[in-house]
């Protein structure tokens, strides 16, 4: 039985000190894991490990020490600790971690030097070590592994790492083009050509901000000093079975901009570049339900069709292969995301119906007809976007913002709520996909029993065109069109939207 067991282990063990117990685990964690917990065999060793290091509070500098090494092995990194005992060396064959502490377990510093290169501070890592933030800390080693896993020897791995540098070089100096001092960050976001670009410190990769909505623009303007975040891509490099010709060095001419307005480059020659098993990627930290359409116009841009490397769904699409990518109802793969972010769980996507509360207001009743799997009106979830050359981030930018701001709409219509609790009235509106990004959304006149429409099209993330459709018959509902496009630019939303028409037709009404 189990506690026979266990009274077998005690009084095996009881006589042994715990040095050698110590010892004995220390033994057992000596090689670092370089495959899933979940394969190993030695992972219920490994696992309750991890589980007493979180619980423990490491602050004495023994303490700290076992959990850095602990750490370390779990990212298939190796540990090391200065004869001092006050250093912790964690290395790879490409890169190398600093950490310095004080005799009482306190981080004094934290460097990062990649090969070739002299160290240099990484402050969030300090911070990170500082506030006991270790699975922050471990994400980072994750991420500094990343960048060198490219197939071929260190030569090759060092050289991939060094055409990500030009690249994020041209990146920022593209992000320096139209920034001048009195500009923000939110004009940024939505109007540069490369978004709010945060460079990598250390192991954070450089980060760019696309888009942000309204509310979160109005959050911010009642918050100063808050955090708000729009939508993030992170910028990185990626090995792949085939070659790409990348740059080793940066390619953005500083003095004139091209004719078009775009940034000009240098031209790719053999001197500037070189074919490597790798590209650049822009990964998203939640997957985005992007159009057929938009795929289509990404995989022209960059001249790489397979954005998601590690699936093998093949599609044809309008005479263009899309790979990696499984196709479904554009509106489908939105309203899905949009409960997994509301509810933080997937719920099911079968629901087509929505309730949707606003102040002053009678309830909202959301119908959302996710079309077919057509082309017009297929899509699909994108987790990253692969590239070989900078030229082409301000073109994907801008089709990124598009969607995001097409899908925003879409998802101002879904809620989590789909049984109405309570008897109050209810205003009824079915949501309909047209081609691109245009949707229509129908309901009853307020006077009559006849249907209206308002026609809703999205032409970049920065203009939104909107059509009142009536009866001929039926009585004005005082809401031009121009009146709707405003609306729907402040705040896109479109139960918003709704209700002013709504609110409209009933002061016309309350005249009359």
């Amino acid at each position: 039985s189990t506690t026979a067991l266990m009274e077998r282990l005690h009084l095996k063990y009881r006589q042994k000190p715990w040095t050698e117990t110590l010892k004995l685990v220390h033994s057992c964690m000596d090689k670092p894991l370089r495959q899933p917990v979940g394969n190993a065999p030695d992972s219920p060793l490994l696992s309750c490990m991890e589980k007493i290091q979180r619980t423990l509070n490491a602050k004495a500098l023994f303490s700290v020490m076992n959990r850095l090494e602990s750490l370390s092995k779990q990212k298939g990194l190796n540990a090391h600790i200065s004869p001092t005992g006050t250093a912790c060396y964690i290395t790879s064959n490409m890169f190398y971690i600093e950490v310095q502490l004080e005799q009482d377990g306190k981080v004094v510093d934290v460097k990062v030097a990649h090969l070739g290169d002299a160290p240099v501070v990484c402050d969030d890592l300090v911070q990170h070590l500082r506030t006991k933030n270790y699975d922050a800390f471990g994400k980072i080693l994750e991420d500094l592994s990343n960048l060198y896993q490219i197939p071929g020897n260190s030569e090759m791995k060092a050289k991939g790492y060094l055409a990500l540098q030009a690249l994020e070089k041209d990146l920022y100096s593209m992000y320096l083009l139209d920034r001048t001092q009195d500009v923000n960050r939110v004009t940024e976001v939505l109007h540069g050509k490369v978004g709010h670009l945060v460079p990598r410190t250390g192991g954070t990769p450089t980060n760019i901000e696309f888009y942000i909505s309204p509310y979160q623009v109005l959050e911010a303007e009642l918050n100063p000093g808050s955090q708000v975040c729009g939508t993030k891509t992170v910028v990185t490099v990626e090995g792949t079975d085939t070659f790409h010709k990348l740059p080793l060095s940066p390619l953005f001419v500083d003095s004139q901009a091209a004719e078009d307005s775009n940034p000009a480059f240098l031209p790719l020659t053999d001197e500037l570049s070189m074919d490597l098993p790798a590209f650049f990627v822009l990964k998203f930290y939640q997957p985005i339900p992007m159009s057929s359409s938009s795929i289509e116009e990404i995989q022209r841009l960059t001249g790489i069709h397979n954005l998601n490397a590690n699936k093998k769904n093949n599609h044809l699409l309008s005479g263009i292969q899309i790979t990696g990518l499984e196709l479904a109802p554009l509106y489908e793969l939105i309203v899905q995301s949009t409960l997994k972010e509301k509810c933080s769980e997937d719920l099911s996507t079968h629901k087509s119906c929505f309730f949707v509360s606003l102040p002053d207001c009678p309830k909202h009743c959301y119908f959302i007809n996710k079309g077919s799997e057509k082309s017009e009106l297929a899509g699909a979830l994108v987790s990253k976007i692969p590239f070989s050359h900078p030229k082409c981030v301000p073109g994907v930018i801008e089709i990124l913002r598009h969607q995001v701001a097409y899908n925003g709409l879409i998802s101002s219509c879904v809620s989590e709520k789909h049984v109405n609790e309570d008897d109050s009235e209810l205003l009824y509106f079915e949501v309909v996909p047209h081609k691109n990004t245009s949707f229509s959304v129908f309901f009853l006149h307020p006077a009559k029993e006849n249907l209206a429409c308002v026609m809703i099209d999205v032409i970049t993330s920065r203009e939104v065109q909107c059509h009142l459709h009536l009866n001929p018959q039926d009585p004005s509902l005082n809401s031009s069109d121009d009146f709707l496009a405003r609306a729907m630019k402040r705040c896109m939303s479109v139960p918003v939207v709704m209700r002013a028409i709504f609110r409209n037709a009933a002061k016309v009404k309350a005249d009359s």
